[in-house]
């Protein structure tokens, strides 16, 4: 066990070190998709026995934007839901909503659901493993522009064994932390 704990942070060690240097060659496009994609946005390349983590568009489901001056910021929006699973729908909602899963499970995704408008906010995932007195396994920010209720979706991937135990995801808005949601990954 103390072994598999050991391979475990060393592998979500390299795992960061390879994600902040891939985000800083990444470009972030100044418009969104014409249209939501199920398939994350955007990959960042890991050796096999590391987690990647890769954040969907933010999809919108409100019809006309406000004017310029409803949209205050952060205050304006509101974080409403975490929900977790292993799949998600064109919408970027959870197919199988969860908080148990197997350690075979290759992708866990948290969808975020939010509520209000803003012109620009940044919704931070932070992805912990409890077993492990807390070790953050990934944090991924993603910027969102919202007039009215919208879902971004997070993903962790490993391809991988998950070790078995507790993990926590933490979601921030605009660097306060606002949600947060327990799991647990074991044998069925």
């Amino acid at each position: 066990m103390k072994n598999d704990r050991a391979r475990f942070r060393a592998a979500t060690i390299a795992c960061q070190a390879l994600w902040l240097l891939a985000l800083g060659g990444c470009g972030k496009p100044d418009t969104p998709p014409a249209a939501p994609v199920p398939a994350p946005a955007r990959t960042v390349q890991a050796p096999a026995s590391v987690a990647r983590v890769v954040p969907a568009p933010v999809s919108s489901t409100a019809a006309t934007p406000a004017p310029a001056a409803s949209v205050a910021g952060a205050a304006a929006i509101k974080v409403m839901q975490l929900t977790l699973g292993t799949s998600v729908d064109d919408a970027h909602k959870i197919t199988a909503p969860g908080t148990r899963f197997a350690p075979d499970a290759k992708t866990l995704y948290a969808s975020v659901d939010t509520r209000g408008q803003t012109a620009k906010s940044t919704l931070n995932a932070r992805w912990r493993y409890l077993e492990g007195d807390g070790q953050l396994i990934s944090s991924i920010s993603q910027s969102i522009a919202a007039d009215g209720p919208a879902t971004t979706t997070f993903t962790l991937h490993n391809p991988d064994l998950w070790p078995e135990g507790k993990y926590r995801i933490e979601i921030f808005l605009d660097g306060a932390p606002v949600i947060q949601r327990d799991f647990e990954i074991a044998k069925p």
